[in-house]
């Protein structure tokens, strides 16, 4: 029997580079292509408006069956929208701010090449925190991630919160260029499935899948078949093996179908 699949998309060094539109040619091939074979999926991290600009604006309901953004706090499904939870009603406020405090006071101390703005953005189901903030060219943008390997900004920022706030059952994951994610324990991107139901095998295609990136741990989980990637042409090239292998596959179910007389 033929199973049902669906294929579920990062979005930032997935489908899109960092923050940027998707390229006219990687849309051209999801919807021409894969959605022949596969139902689609996208999941973020960022919130709707972020998602919405890059994938082409409100029709992204009509070409993606599920949208998850903020890791699926915020979901639709066939242009619907499904229910949702917010981080404070999980954390309280009094924590939240002294969590927040915390984190512009450490970025205020933060010697850095430049700064811009917009340090903390709030959000349903998370907080991001950018320590040289999200005003930042594209240029800048790279800068800044260059001089993050080298120096470990973001690695250092978040040993400090886990060392501040011990009790807090929060998960902090680095994404992107510029900035990481704090989320409820448990609210990372595997919380988008629970939303995905009647599938035989959910693909999930990502770029940030090692141990600390904020695709691991819906990569590595049990309910998806994981596919790392390294940019959008990198997923164009892992789609193309994977519909191969599913025609593969199927060719080879139809000829173990034992002839019926008539």
């Amino acid at each position: 029997m033929t199973k049902k699949m669906i294929c579920l998309f990062d979005v930032d060094g997935t489908l899109t580079d960092a923050r940027q539109p998707i390229k006219p040619s990687v849309e051209k091939f999801l919807l021409e292509t894969v959605k022949k074979q596969f139902d689609l999926a996208v999941v973020g991290g960022s919130d709707l408006n972020k998602i919405t600009e890059q994938l082409g604006g409100k029709s992204v309901f009509e070409k993606y069956k599920y949208v998850f953004a903020e890791n699926g706090l915020i979901a639709f499904e066939s242009g619907k929208q499904l229910s949702t939870e917010t981080i404070q009603s999980v954390v309280g406020e009094e924590a939240l701010q002294d969590f927040i405090n915390f984190c512009l006071k450490y970025i205020s101390e933060l010697h850095l090449p430049f700064k811009r703005g917009t340090f903390i953005e709030f959000r349903s189901g998370m907080i991001n925190v950018s320590p040289v903030g999200r005003n930042c060219t594209k240029d800048e943008r790279v800068q800044f991630y260059e001089y993050d390997l080298e120096h470990q900004i973001r690695q250092k920022f978040i040993q400090a919160l886990k060392k501040e706030f011990p009790d807090l059952a929060l998960t902090y994951s680095i994404g992107g260029q510029i900035s990481f994610d704090v989320f409820p324990n448990g609210w990372d991107k595997t919380y988008c499935l629970r939303h995905i139901r009647g599938y035989d095998e959910i693909h999930f295609f990502g770029d940030k899948t090692t141990e600390g990136g904020n695709d691991y741990e819906i990569y590595e989980s049990d309910l998806t078949v994981g596919h790392r990637v390294t940019c959008p042409e990198d997923t164009i090239n892992q789609l193309n093996i994977l519909m191969a292998l599913i025609k593969e596959r199927r060719e080879r179910e139809q000829l173990q179908v034992p002839m019926q007389c008539a």
